[in-house]
C-alpha cells in the first residue's frame, strides 16, 4: 500500500488501526472512573494516547525510540506514522468543530447580539493574561537560569500555545522566529515545538477538570443553571418545515460540503495569520446551522448525526494529538517548563472566570462555555456539554473562540518579536 509518498505495509496499517481502537476503548474506560463526582470523560482517551505515544512510539533523553514499536513497523522510518497521526488528528478536529458549529448555529447569532461585548472582553482578557504570564515567566527564567533570551522566548511562547491548546498560535510562533547569533531559525522552531508539547498535557487536562470542579465547588444546581442558560439563550424555532429536499437521510452530504468549504475558507492567509481548518469549519458550520436551508434544500444534518460526529471527532483528535505529544514528552520534559505551562493555563482561567462572574454577570454555563472558547479548548467543550447536560453551552464557546483565536496569534507574535 502506497501512503504519504512511501510504502506502508498492510500489516502496519492493520496494527495502527488496531492501536487507534485500543486507545479509544481503554481511554473511555479510564474516563468513566469518577472520584467525588469528577471524571476525565473523553479526555481519558488523551491520557491513554499520551502514555501510548511515550512508551511505544516516543524517544528517551538520548534519542532512542522507547519500546521500538515505531522502528518495527516502519523499519526505522517513523515519518509515516507521524503523518498518519496528523491525519487522524485533523480528521477528528474537522468532525468535531463542524458538528459544534451546526449545533450552535440556530441560536448563535441571537446569543452573540445579546452578549457581544461580554464575549469580546472575556476572550481578550483571557489571552492578554496568558500573554502577560508568559512574559513574566520569560523574564524570570532569563534572570534565574541565565539561558539565552531568544531560546527562552521561543520555548515559553511554545508553552503558551500548548497551555491554550492553540494550533494557530503554535504555527504563528514557528513562522515568526528568526535566526540569531546563537540559533538557526530551524533550531528555534524546534524549541517552540518542544514547549508546545510539554504544556499541551496540562492545557488539556487542566481546563477539562476546571469546568467540572467549578460547579462542584460552587454546589451548582445544574437544573437551575440550565434554566438560566435557556432564559438567556431561548430556544430558536427550526427554520425547517419538513417539506425541504434532503440530500441524504442523515445529512452526511450537507455536513461534508460545509466541511470542505470550511477547510478552503480557513486556508486563506492574511500575512502570517489564517483562520486554519478549525476556524474555517466552525464559522461556515455556524452560518449553515443558522440558515438550516438553501431555498428548498435542507442543509442541516440530523441531530443524532451531529452528536455522533462531535464525539467521534473529539475522540480521533485526542488520539492523534495525544500519541504525537507523548512521543516527544519524555525526551524534552523539564519540571520548570511544565510549571510555567500550568501557570499559563490556570491564571487566565481563574481571572477570566472571576471577571465573567462578578463584572460581566454571566450565568455559570455561559461563563464556563466562554472560558472554553477563550482558552481555545476543544476537549473541555466536550466535557462541559456532558457536565451541563445541554448542547447550548456550545454557543458561548463558538462566540468567544474566534476572538481568542485572533488574539492568541497576535500575542504570540508580539512576544517572539520582543524577546528575540
Amino acid at each position: 500500500m502506497v501512503l504519504f509518498g512511501g510504502i506502508l505495509s498492510i500489516k502496519a496499517v492493520t496494527f495502527l488501526t488496531f492501536c487507534v481502537f485500543l486507545i479509544a476503548g481503554l481511554g473511555y474506560l479510564l474516563g468513566r472512573i469518577t472520584i467525588k463526582g469528577v471524571s476525565l470523560g473523553t479526555a481519558g482517551v488523551f491520557i491513554v494516547a499520551l502514555l501510548f505515544g511515550a512508551f511505544f512510539y516516543g524517544m528517551d533523553k538520548d534519542g532512542n525510540v522507547i519500546g521500538g514499536l515505531a522502528k518495527q513497523l516502519m523499519a526505522g522510518n517513523t515519518s509515516y506514522i507521524t503523518n498518519a497521526l496528523k491525519i487522524v488528528e485533523n480528521l477528528g478536529l474537522i468532525l468535531f468543530v463542524t458538528a459544534v458549529g451546526f449545533i450552535a448555529g440556530p441560536s448563535f447569532f441571537g446569543d452573540l447580539r445579546k452578549n457581544f461585548t461580554s464575549y469580546i472582553a472575556l476572550g481578550l482578557l483571557i489571552i492578554v493574561i496568558g500573554g502577560l504570564a508568559c512574559a513574566g515567566c520569560i523574564v524570570f527564567d532569563i534572570k534565574v537560569f541565565g539561558r539565552p533570551q531568544e531560546e527562552v522566548g521561543a520555548m515559553l511562547v511554545g508553552l503558551l500555545s500548548g497551555s491554550l491548546t492553540s494550533t494557530p498560535a503554535f504555527s504563528a510562533a514557528k513562522a515568526t522566529v528568526e535566526s540569531s547569533a546563537n540559533f538557526t531559525a530551524q533550531q528555534l522552531e524546534d524549541i517552540v515545538a518542544v514547549g508546545h508539547g510539554i504544556a499541551y498535557l496540562f492545557g488539556v487536562i487542566g481546563v477539562v477538570l476546571f469546568v467540572q470542579l467549578v460547579p462542584k465547588f460552587g454546589k451548582a444546581d445544574m437544573e437551575k443553571e440550565r434554566a438560566k442558560l435557556s432564559a438567556a439563550n431561548p430556544a430558536v424555532a427550526s427554520k425547517l418545515t419538513g417539506k425541504e429536499l434532503e440530500l441524504d437521510p442523515l445529512g452526511f452530504c450537507a455536513f461534508s460540503v460545509v466541511a470542505v468549504l470550511g477547510i478552503f475558507f480557513g486556508s486563506f492567509k492574511f500575512g502570517n495569520f489564517s483562520l486554519t481548518t478549525t476556524g474555517g469549519c466552525l464559522i461556515l458550520a455556524l452560518v449553515a446551522g443558522h440558515f438550516s436551508k438553501i431555498g428548498k434544500v435542507a442543509i442541516m444534518p440530523k441531530e443524532a448525526t451531529l452528536k455522533v460526529f462531535r464525539e467521534l471527532g473529539l475522540m480521533l483528535f485526542l488520539i492523534g494529538a495525544g500519541v504525537a505529544g507523548g512521543a516527544s514528552f519524555v525526551k524534552y520534559f523539564e519540571w520548570v517548563y511544565f510549571i510555567y505551562g500550568i501557570i499559563m493555563t490556570l491564571l487566565p482561567m481563574i481571572i477570566g472566570y472571576i471577571f465573567a462572574k462578578y463584572v460581566l454577570k454571566l450565568n455559570l454555563l455561559n461563563n464556563l462555555g466562554s472560558i472554553c472558547g477563550g482558552m481555545t479548548s476543544t476537549p473541555a467543550l466536550g466535557t462541559l456539554i456532558s457536565t451541563a447536560g445541554t448542547e447550548k453551552v456550545a454557543g458561548a464557546y463558538a462566540s468567544t473562540y474566534p476572538i481568542a483565536l485572533v488574539a492568541v496569534v497576535i500575542v504570540s507574535q508580539v512576544l517572539i518579536n520582543i524577546f528575540r
